[in-house]
C-alpha cells in the first residue's frame, strides 16, 4: 500500500486527486469541531458501543457527543442509500430506472438525496426529543449553552430551540453528503466511505490519546495488539474466495473460431461486507431509540426493554440480546447474498455463452449447484461476522486485564462495524489508487503509440 501511495504521488493527475481528497477531509473534520450555537453537548448512554447514539458518535468522530455542526454526519445518507437499494429490488419502476444507464442512476441519486433529507430531519428531531425528555423539569439543561437555558424553560422557547437545532443538524448532515459526493467526483475512491473511515479512526485516536494521557500505557498496547490481530483476521477473510471453474466450448462463427477457454466464478466468503452487521444493529437499536424518545422512564415496558433487549441490561438480558443479534446477522447475510448473487441468472448466462461448470450439467443442475455453494459460503461468512461482532465485548472484558474496566470507552471506540468498515475502506482506497495509476500508464502508452503511428 505504501508503495502504491509513493507511485501515485509521481503522477500529476493522481497527486492532484489525492490533494483534493485531503482538502475535503480537512473540511469535514473542521465541521466536526464547529459547535452548534446554543448546544453545549449531547449526552447519551456511555459504555455501550452498540447503542444507536454510540454508533453515530463513532462514525462522526465524536462530533455527536460534542454537539457540533456535523453531529449527524453521513449516517442519514447511508440509511437512505440502503433503503433505496432495497426498494430498487422490490419496486419494478426503480429497478427499470437503475438499468437506464447514467440518466437512471442520476434519478436514483436524486431520490436518495430527498430520502436523506427526510431521514436527517427525523434523526435530528429524535435527538432533540431525547435530550428534552431527559430533563422533564427543565432545571438541568447542561446540554444547552448557559445563555439559552432560561429561554428554553419557557414554552415558546422550547419550540424555537427545537426548530433551530433540528434545522442546523439537518443542514450539517446535507453538507456532509455534499462533501462526500465531491470527494467521489474530484478525489480518490468513494467519498462517503472515506468520511466514515475518517470519523471512526478519529474517534479511536482520540480515545487512545486520552488513555495514554491518563497513564494506561499497558492498556493502550494491549488494545493496539488486539486491533492488529483482528485487522489481520479481517483482511485474511476478506480476500478468501471460492473459485468455480467454467469451461467454454469451441464455436465456429463464419471463418473464425470462438471459445475453448476456461475461466472461473469468484465467490467471496464475505461478499456482503459490513451490510448484515449494519442492518442487525439498526434493527436492534431503532426500537431502543424510539422507546428512549417517547416512553417515560418510569414505564414498566421501558424498564423491561432496557434490562432484556439491550446490550447494557442484566446478565440474562445481555445473552438474549446477543442471541437475537446473531440470528439477525445470519438472516441478513443470507438475504444480502440473495440480492447480490442470482444462481438462475448466472447459470442461464453461462449456458447462453456455450459454457458449463466442470462435472455439472448446464441449466437447472448448474443453478442448484451454484445455489448450494453460495449457501455454504454464506454460512461461513455469517459465522465470521458474528465472531467479529462479539470480539470487542468478549475479548476486552476478560477479568484481570489491568485498567480495562476504567477505559471501556477505548474499547467501544472501535466497534465490530467500525473495524470492518476501516479495513474495507482502506482496501478499497488502495485498489482505487492502483486503478488510477494503471489508467494513467495505459493513457501514456496509447498516446506514445499513436504519436509514433502518425509519424
Amino acid at each position: 500500500m505504501f508503495e502504491t501511495i509513493r507511485n501515485a504521488f509521481k503522477i500529476k493527475d493522481v497527486r492532484k486527486k489525492i490533494f483534493m481528497t485531503i482538502l475535503f477531509v480537512i473540511l469535514f473534520r473542521l465541521g466536526c469541531y464547529i459547535t452548534v450555537p446554543g448546544l453545549s453537548q449531547i449526552t447519551f448512554e456511555e459504555g455501550n458501543s452498540m447503542n444507536i447514539f454510540g454508533l453515530l458518535n463513532s462514525i462522526t468522530g465524536s462530533a455527536l457527543s460534542q454537539g457540533t455542526l456535523f453531529s449527524l454526519g453521513i449516517s442519514p445518507y447511508i440509511n437512505a442509500s440502503i433503503i433505496v437499494q432495497l426498494l430498487t429490488v422490490a419496486i419494478p419502476a426503480l429497478e427499470r430506472m437503475s438499468k437506464e444507464g447514467d440518466e437512471g442512476r442520476e434519478k436514483i441519486n436524486k431520490i436518495t438525496r430527498w430520502v436523506t433529507l427526510v431521514l436527517a430531519i427525523v434523526s435530528a428531531v429524535g435527538i432533540f426529543l431525547t435530550l428534552k425528555n431527559q430533563y422533564t423539569d427543565y432545571v438541568n439543561t447542561s446540554w444547552l449553552g448557559s445563555q439559552y437555558a432560561s429561554f428554553f424553560a419557557t414554552t415558546g422557547g422550547q419550540w424555537i430551540m427545537g426548530i433551530y437545532i433540528v434545522a442546523v443538524l439537518t443542514g450539517g448532515s446535507l453538507l456532509c453528503m455534499w462533501i462526500g459526493e465531491r470527494i467521489t467526483e474530484y478525489g480518490v475512491s468513494n467519498g462517503i466511505s472515506l468520511l466514515i473511515f475518517v470519523g471512526i479512526v478519529s474517534t479511536a485516536a482520540q480515545q487512545l490519546f486520552s488513555t495514554l494521557a491518563a497513564g494506561y500505557w499497558v492498556v493502550a498496547l494491549i488494545f493496539l495488539a488486539g486491533l492488529v490481530l483482528v485487522f489481520t483476521f479481517i483482511v485474511w477473510v476478506d480476500g478468501a474466495e471460492r473459485k468455480i471453474k467454467v469451461q467454454y466450448a469451441k464455436q465456429v462463427k463464419g471463418n473464425k473460431m470462438y471459445g475453448g477457454q476456461s475461466t472461473f466464478i469468484p465467490i467471496k466468503v464475505n461478499a456482503s461486507g459490513v451490510m448484515p452487521l449494519i442492518f442487525a444493529y439498526a434493527i436492534m437499536s431503532f426500537p431502543t431509540m424510539i422507546i428512549q424518545t417517547f416512553v417515560n422512564e418510569t414505564s414498566p415496558f421501558r424498564t423491561w426493554w432496557t434490562e432484556w433487549m439491550t446490550a447494557g441490561g442484566n446478565a440474562c438480558g445481555v445473552v438474549v440480546y446477543n442471541v437475537v443479534l446473531a440470528i439477525l446477522i445470519f438472516v441478513f447475510a443470507y438475504f444480502y447474498s440473495q440480492i447480490q448473487f442470482n444462481p438462475v441468472e448466472i447459470s442461464r448466462n453461462i449456458q447462453n455463452n456455450g459454457g458449463f461448470v466442470m462435472g455439472i450439467r448446464p441449466g437447472r443442475e448448474t443453478a442448484e449447484y451454484l445455489a448450494k455453494v453460495v449457501s455454504r459460503i454464506t454460512l461461513w461468512g455469517a459465522v465470521f461476522l458474528a465472531i467479529i461482532a462479539f470480539v470487542p465485548s468478549i475479548l476486552f472484558s476478560i477479568p484481570g486485564w489491568v485498567g480495562l474496566s476504567q477505559n471501556q470507552q477505548l474499547v467501544n471506540s472501535m466497534s465490530a462495524t467500525g473495524m470492518l468498515i476501516v479495513v474495507s475502506v482502506a482496501l478499497e482506497f488502495n485498489k482505487a489508487l492502483e486503478n488510477q495509476i494503471l489508467m494513467r500508464h495505459y493513457k501514456g502508452l496509447l498516446g506514445s503509440n499513436s504519436r509514433g503511428f502518425l509519424k
